[in-house]
């Protein structure tokens, strides 16, 4: 591994938090992102935006944790957004279809203007 992966959140407010994350999202890192990922759903965040932005490598084990984020923030009444997907890693999620049900948009700023729109408060 040569890229470290750096996790980072940028943004919480209400039921949103983006996570972003830059480096080799792995074998060996992506159990820490799903670790912080279900934090951050623990913590009153189902709505999450994953940026990826700065992610150089991503294997079938951080596509697994993609999947287990989805389906952990969904049980939770959230969601999963992708954002600036690299091109290797979207080819990964429309050959595997999860491209179907994970909405993607170009930047974090772009996919929360979209999920802050999508949630209302009661």
């Amino acid at each position: 591994m040569t890229d470290t992966l750096h996790i980072d959140v940028p943004h919480t407010g209400g039921t949103l938090a983006v996570i972003a994350l830059s480096g080799e999202f792995d074998i060996t890192t992506a159990p820490a992102v799903r670790a912080r990922a279900l934090d951050l759903i623990a913590n009153g965040h189902p709505d999450l935006v994953a940026d990826l932005a700065g992610v150089t490598f991503c294997d079938s084990s951080g596509l697994g944790a993609l999947v287990g984020i989805w389906r952990c923030a969904k049980d939770a009444d959230g969601t999963l957004t992708l954002a600036a997907i690299p091109d290797r890693l979207g080819r990964l999620l429309n050959v595997t279809g999860m491209d179907t049900f994970l909405p993607a948009y170009p930047s974090a700023d772009a996919a929360l203007a979209a999920r802050q729109g999508n949630r209302t408060t009661t």
